[in-house]
């Protein structure tokens, strides 16, 4: 099944404010964590009496916890490969939508200093460089740029998500990585982003979905819909681009 573009639909029209009610679990991907926490705030304004709960991780973290029978309504995963495994496996209600993209970027210790100006530095003898772990999609992506780059790197640890990523080169602990351009900016002035060439760079399209087992399809599906429309505001003031 193919991912649906932004436009697209998922199900009825959207319920009136008068007749939501309930909560909902929204299983995101960590580098949605700020943006998409702003959103549920927003909707949860928007909507009295409704609560949206959040569970962040690395997507192919959380798509393993709603395998094994995690409860949750919605899931916004930070690439389509891992989404479409939970379609395949007939855990997702209706078709994915991307609502929002994202790019890598290099991410150094604040001041640069290493001098690290590009991927080619990412090899050189004696720099510590963390990665995301080859599951994750921000390390998938990463592979992917490094080989478009033909550069070669041995990553000092694989982490779990980008946060952890973001977080060691913050503390000293390594001296560079390769995470989303969102999370550089999340980060504030405690790091620095290095540009990755549009050639070698790799676009992430982020779908969302209700999930199967949603205990509140309405107001997952609502909430999504919001995401899609009042969302993309608090999305593009993190450094995503629109779908």
């Amino acid at each position: 099944m193919l991912v649906a573009a932004c436009a697209g639909r998922i199900g009825p029209a959207a319920s009136t404010a008068s007749n939501l009610n309930g909560s909902i679990t929204v299983f995101a991907a960590s580098s949605l964590t700020d943006a998409v926490s702003r959103i549920g705030a927003d909707f949860e304004r928007a909507h009295s009496g409704v609560m949206v709960h959040f569970t962040f991780a690395g997507s192919s973290t959380l798509a393993a916890q709603i395998e094994q029978g995690a409860i949750g309504d919605v899931f916004a995963s930070a690439d389509q490969p891992t989404m479409q495994k939970l379609v395949q496996a007939g855990l997702v209600s209706g078709a994915p939508l991307v609502f929002a993209r994202n790019h890598l970027q290099i991410v150094v210790a604040r001041g640069n200093p290493e001098h690290i100006s590009g991927l080619a530095d990412l090899s050189r003898a004696g720099l510590v460089v963390v990665l995301c772990a080859p599951a994750v999609p921000c390390g998938r992506y990463a592979g992917q740029a490094l080989e478009r780059a033909a550069v070669t790197v041995r990553p000092a640890s694989q982490e779990a998500d980008v946060k952890a990523v973001v977080s060691k080169v913050a503390l000293g602990e390594a001296d560079a990585g390769i995470v989303y351009v969102t999370d550089v900016k999340a980060a504030g002035t405690t790091v620095q982003g290095v540009d990755i060439p549009a050639r070698f760079n790799v676009t992430a399209d982020y779908p969302i979905a209700v999930l199967k087992d949603s205990q509140n399809a309405a107001l997952a599906r609502a909430f999504i819909r919001f995401v899609l429309a009042d969302g993309q505001q608090n999305l593009a003031r993190d450094g995503f681009a629109a779908p």
